[in-house]
């Protein structure tokens, strides 16, 4: 549903700044764009969930090997880390709604293409081809969706939509899985799992037209390596930022299970596609929980110190359930991990997004997206290796330590991460950091792109 002009525009500043509020947990779903954008984006959650979930099933069935599982990873990130410093100064220049749907589009181009390969039963190469393509919209595509939330909703209300925004995205990992698995058990056809994500992500692309955006102050910088090597400069600048960043990186690298769980639901705990659909849908389902539970507070105090006790509790997750072989326990421990997952992401998120200058935000959003892929796609890079090298078990349970180790180091080496309050904290630019003309410049109310 699109706002009219005739509307008040809810991403005006609140009329009393500083007076206290009583906490509305639904505060930024009270923008219609906001609402729009988060059900267009759920249901491409549901549909990227549903194909990955079946293109890891079907690769191991088909190759009985862990290795593959890996490379789907390094398919994809290869792309991304090649082109994110291009995509967020994209972001940063051109009108990020354009920019959204046109990365939209390419990854309905590889569903289409994976559909194509899977019916045919087309070499597996073919398949990291595909995977490459959907990299290459996923380079563009984080960039544009970060550094476009904080326009659909006042600054002070932008740790709630987030936070809604990361239940969303778990909600639809909860339900896409599931739907995988049952859909896998009925009908046997990763191919239509495939052309269902390609629906969805159409479904995404109608939802945003009668989006509008306000604009964001740009300048017409030539594209030049000091242009693209902004927003690294500015995250190595801001401390707090650059190791809220590096801690979820490395710890996701190191502690991520998704990659291996068809090998523990075959292997090690003896469970069909239903139940692999349900471990895929445990820590989907801690995090949307963890969701309504924060939504439902006022902004998190003491944040830095809850970033650092979360990421630890997600590697003790880890080892436990690299080392259960009951599929309850299992299932218990991957719950938890989302939930304690989640807590770090609404706190990276919005620490990341209020910390950076509007006219930034594609390309600070873009390294972002670079620590995102490097951690989830590297770290199932690394899942893959390890466990055909050293075994499952000791792939998972390594891992966990390995978090725990990087938790220790981050609260030692960035003490202002550790001492971080108030995530509506306000904006610290780095004195080191570059930014470009009128970064710090707000868009007026009149601004409005479609």
């Amino acid at each position: 549903m699109p706002s009219t002009s005739e509307e008040p525009d809810p991403l005006e500043p609140a009329a009393l700044v500083g007076e206290p509020r009583r906490h509305d947990p639904y505060a930024s779903l009270r923008d219609p764009r906001l609402r729009n954008y988060l059900a267009g984006n759920m249901l491409a959650i549901v549909g990227m969930q549903m194909e990955m979930m079946a293109l890891r099933y079907e690769l191991y069935d088909r190759t009985n090997s862990a290795l593959p599982l890996g490379l789907m990873g390094l398919a994809q990130v290869l792309p991304v880390l090649a082109l994110m410093l291009l995509a967020g100064h994209v972001a940063d220049r051109f009108n990020r709604k354009i920019v959204l749907v046109s990365a939209l589009s390419t990854t309905l181009c590889a569903a289409l293409g994976l559909a194509a390969v899977s019916h045919w039963q087309g070499p597996i190469v073919a398949v990291y081809g595909c995977l490459a393509i959907n990299g290459v919209g996923r380079a563009f595509l984080q960039p544009a969706k970060q550094s476009l939330l904080p326009q659909l909703t006042r600054p002070e209300n932008f740790s709630n939509a987030v936070t809604w925004g990361s239940g969303v995205f778990h909600l639809g990992s909860v339900i896409g899985p599931a739907l995988a698995g049952w859909a896998l058990a009925a009908t046997a056809s990763p191919a239509l799992i495939y052309l269902t994500n390609a629906a969805a992500i159409g479904a995404f692309i109608l939802l945003l037209a009668p989006v509008k955006f306000r604009a964001t102050p740009v300048d017409n910088e030539a594209v030049t390596v000091d242009s693209l090597l902004a927003g690294v400069r500015y995250v190595w600048g801001a401390e707090v930022v650059f190791g809220a960043m590096a801690l979820d990186m490395f710890a996701v690298l190191l502690g991520g299970a998704v990659a291996l769980l068809p090998v523990f639901a075959r292997d090690v705990l003896g469970v069909g596609p239903v139940g692999l659909g349900w471990m895929e849908t445990a820590p989907a389902l801690g995090s949307v929980l963890m969701s309504v539970v924060l939504a439902h507070r006022p902004p998190l105090r003491h944040a830095g110190h809850y970033l650092l006790w979360a990421v630890a509790g997600f590697g003790v997750t880890m080892i436990v359930f690299g080392l259960s072989r009951s599929f309850v326990l299992s299932l218990f421990v991957l719950f938890l991990s989302g939930a304690l997952d989640n807590v770090s992401v609404v706190i990276r998120q919005t620490l990341v997004q209020l910390q950076t200058p509007d006219a930034m935000r594609g390309r600070v959003s873009a390294v972002n997206s670079m620590f995102i892929g490097m951690s989830n796609e590297l770290g199932g890079f690394e899942s893959g290796v390890t466990a055909d090298w050293f075994g499952k078990v000791a792939s998972v349970v390594g891992g966990g330590i390995g978090t725990l180790a990087v938790v220790a180091l981050a609260a030692w080496r960035w003490p202002k991460l550790r001492r971080f309050d108030r995530l509506d904290a306000p904006l610290e630019t780095p004195d080191n950091a570059h930014s470009p003309a009128r970064a710090n410049e707000p868009a007026s109310a009149e601004q409005v792109v479609a």
